[in-house]
């Protein structure tokens, strides 16, 4: 029986990598959703401001002092064409 690898997928509610443990997304996420949206960047885009927007919730109701300008650069202007 082969193992499995960890996808690197969000931790609800703590936005953290389940494989890596480090913020979502992490850089094996942004390669992968980059692949999966290399012809529609704005498709990404809406997809990670609606991450964003969900992430922002659930964060505050952790509490963890992550400010809503720290979420945007994680989340959405990394996305951003150059």
């Amino acid at each position: 029986m082969t193992r499995r690898r960890a996808e690197h997928v969000p931790s609800r509610p703590t936005w953290r990598c389940r494989a890596c443990g480090i913020a979502w997304p992490c850089s094996p996420a942004k390669l992968r959703l980059l692949g999966e949206y290399r012809d529609d960047r704005t498709a990404l885009l809406v997809y990670l401001a609606t991450l964003q927007a969900e992430a922002a919730e659930q964060l505050a109701e952790l509490d963890s002092g992550t400010p809503a300008a720290n979420l945007t650069e994680r989340f959405t202007a990394w996305a951003r064409a150059r």
